[in-house]
């Protein structure tokens, strides 16, 4: 698994961007939002019953990622199809601000190392990715378990301190200082 200081890999992929007709759809790639903080989010399949409780999070705090000036990514194997099917259907979805990409040929999560092993859907896996393209966290759940929103968006203040954090460190608090 690709982890702390890799670079993101090079992609290209389509994404579902609206529900409205004929801009459904959009090509997203690694370079669409450089010289940005960028937080991708992997879920395995569409139509289950964890993503969409996070997906949807991930929706209502969009603003919470804009004010920080990174751009949410949700990504997962499913082709962008079923990702406008899924939204069309699941009214938690349907206006969600944040592309979803649609890794169906499994190029990205092959080059991140997040397939499941037996199953070959996207494990549960978030990354940071700083504005140069690095990836400055990592984390990746059993399928079963759902990720903190709260947590990404903890992580992401403390990086972009670029300062030390101590555990538990909140935005608003005290960094440490070098001895």
């Amino acid at each position: 698994m690709l982890t702390v200081g890799d670079k993101l890999p090079a992609f290209a992929l389509k994404a579902v961007t609206s529900i409205e007709p004929g801009k459904e759809f959009h090509e997203i790639t690694d370079q669409s939002y450089s010289g940005r903080w960028r937080v991708l989010f992997f879920w395995p399949m569409d139509f289950t019953f964890i993503c969409p409780t996070e997906i949807a999070e991930f929706g209502r705090r969009n603003a919470d990622f804009k004010e920080r000036d990174a751009q949410v990514l949700g990504a997962s194997t499913d082709t962008h199809y079923v990702h406008l099917a899924w939204r069309m259907d699941h009214p938690d979805l349907r206006d969600l601000p944040y592309p979803m990409l649609a890794d169906t040929k499994r190029e990205l999560s092959s080059a991140l190392g997040i397939l499941h092993k037996q199953d070959g859907v996207a494990l549960r896996a978030t990354f940071i990715v700083d504005p140069e393209g690095t990836i400055r966290w990592a984390s990746v759940n059993d399928l079963s378990v759902g990720r903190s929103v709260d947590e990404v968006l903890r992580v992401l203040d403390a990086l972009q301190t670029d300062e030390l954090c101590p555990c538990n460190w909140t935005r608003g608090e005290a960094t440490l200082g070098a001895a």
